[in-house]
């Protein structure tokens, strides 16, 4: 039996959750509905009781209700749904999840959601799709899917809509319970010690000479985008203490978090490794630009930069002198606080394709501003600082980085072996 559950306000979008119930009942998928309303009667009966969503949350339905906060009220129903869907997957009762709704229902969902392990069928159907889902998201597999009209009714266009979502998660969910696809993070490999790394087009080369040499050397590489979520994902599983080490060889988003790009990873960002303890190497690939949106969408205070339009959606500027010298303090900063082996690996020739000798954003004066920056706010600490007098796109640049944190790797299972 292929369980769907559906999780909702059923006091403002009843209709629709019963809609969606039988069209998943004509697909041979049972449902278990779940009630996160709060103020209005439910329109349709729901499986789990709205009162049965807050207690699980620890707080009390009525005194909910009488208290009249909206933003109170989404926030307990949202921990409350996460502790529900919880339940439901550990019993065997959950192959997947659908949601429907606008930003208070997306929120409440989305946290339900993102409390269900990896692999579990999440499709969240909202009118905030269209815009930044990262919030909704998080470090998580859900699919989001616009709505195109507000969740409002049944109507020509919604109709569809909730059809290819319905029948888009009945699909996923029997697809699930027949081959058990829930990735248990504590179980995430084939049994090689994982490696994170970090990435973006500008680095590729330079990343895939390091990931092949690393699985060479007996590794399963984990490979993250620098695209902001991509690099909130990274520190999220680091700090879940999932990886042997970290090869951390792009760290264009901390550009953008500095200079107000569009894909920064938050102030978090080049943390959790150091955190943890985690042997990690480290790389400067990407400092050297900030990236925004389409052209027209480029600020005007920084027209008049070095700019590129590196593909129709995102165009970038390099960074100047001040703003690396800051980059190299603010890396420095980072791996001083870090309590486990740490590197850093500096490619004197350029830190990205556009940043090469000959290329439109090569700057030694920028980058020897980042690098003498980032040397004087290592002095005296534990992280040690390498350079190679390379591009950060040579092979052999690549492999020298994955063959240095294989060693630290090494000696750090040595000293915890021993230690222990």
């Amino acid at each position: 039996m292929t369980i769907v559950v559906l999780v909702g306000t059923l006091d403002t979008k009843g209709v629709e959750y019963g809609w969606l119930r039988e069209r998943l009942r004509r697909t041979g998928v049972e449902t278990v509905v779940v009630d996160t309303g709060v103020m209005g009667e439910p329109r349709v009966p729901a499986d789990v009781p709205r009162a049965e969503v807050a207690r699980a949350a620890g707080v009390d339905l009525a005194e909910l209700r009488a208290a009249g906060d909206r933003g109170a009220a989404v926030t307990a129903m949202a921990r409350g749904a996460a502790a529900t869907v919880s339940r439901l997957h550990a019993e065997g009762r959950l192959h997947g999840v659908l949601a429907v709704g606008g930003s208070g229902g997306t929120s409440i969902a989305s946290r339900a959601m993102r409390a269900l392990p990896l692999g579990v069928p999440k499709l969240m159907v909202s009118s905030m799709a269209s815009g930044d889902v990262s919030a909704y998201v998080g470090a998580t597999d859900i699919t989001m899917m616009y709505s195109v009209v507000d969740i409002a009714g049944i109507n020509s266009v919604s109709a569809p809509v909730l059809a290819n979502a319905a029948d888009a998660i009945a699909g996923m969910a029997r697809g699930f319970a027949e081959s058990s696809r829930a990735v248990d993070t504590a179980d995430l490999g084939d049994g090689r010690p994982l490696v994170a790394a970090s990435m973006a087009g500008v680095t590729t080369p330079g990343v895939d000479a390091a990931r092949e040499r690393l699985t060479e050397l007996g590794y399963e590489v984990l490979v993250f985008h620098t695209s902001g979520a991509g690099g909130r994902t990274l520190e999220h599983l680091v700090g879940q203490g999932l990886f042997a080490g970290v090869l951390d060889l792009t760290l264009s988003e901390l550009a953008d978090d500095l200079c107000g790009g569009v894909l920064t990873a938050g102030p978090d960002r080049l943390s959790a490794a150091g955190r943890c303890g985690t042997p990690q190497v480290v790389s400067l690939g990407a400092l050297d630009m900030v990236k925004f949106g389409p052209l027209e969408t480029l600020p005007e205070r920084v027209r008049y930069r070095r700019v590129r339009v590196h593909n129709p959606s995102i165009t970038v500027i390099r960074t100047t002198e001040a703003e690396c010298a800051e980059l190299g303090r603010r890396v420095a900063a980072k791996l001083r606080a870090a309590t486990g082996p740490t590197a850093v690996c500096v490619p004197l020739r350029g830190l990205s394709t556009l940043g090469a000798p000959g290329g439109p954003y090569h700057d030694p004066r920028a980058d020897q501003a980042l690098f003498g920056a980032l040397r004087e706010g290592l002095r005296d600490s534990a992280a040690e600082c390498f350079d190679y007098d390379t591009h950060i796109n040579d092979p052999a640049f690549g492999r020298a980085a994955a063959d240095r944190l294989h060693a630290m790797i090494g000696t750090h299972d040595r000293v915890v072996r021993a230690s222990g």
